[in-house]
């Protein structure tokens, strides 16, 4: 698993994704076992970034479905989500502090 989250936060840094950020879900009652949240430098960069994981993980990774738009995209890999998303994007919906209040086991608490 972790050769896994290497390569695909390998593939995103390489092509220029920014504030990668992997958060371990395992054992906390999440439909996954690992999140990826990265940005991206705007739409474009969003949707080459999706081209280069895909060209990149394809061979070895089961892609169970891809949610695409210019803002944000999210992969499934059944137990990995990655989500890729425009600064302005990850700002609004702060997915960081859902996945880091769930990682440590503080989601119900009071932000």
């Amino acid at each position: 698993m972790q050769s896994r989250i290497e390569t695909i936060v390998n593939s995103l840094d390489k092509n220029k994704a920014e504030s990668i950020e992997v958060f371990d879900l395992r054992d906390k009652n999440y439909f996954v076992e690992y999140a990826i949240i990265a940005s991206s430098l705007g739409a474009k960069h969003t949707s080459a970034l999706l081209n280069h994981i895909k060209t990149d993980l394809k061979p070895v990774e089961n892609f169970v479905h891809v949610d695409e738009s210019t803002d944000w995209v999210v992969i499934d890999l059944s137990d990995i989500l990655i989500h890729i998303m425009t600064p302005e994007y990850r700002v609004k919906y702060d997915m960081e502090s859902f996945l880091t209040s769930l990682s440590t086991g503080k989601e119900g608490d009071a932000l």
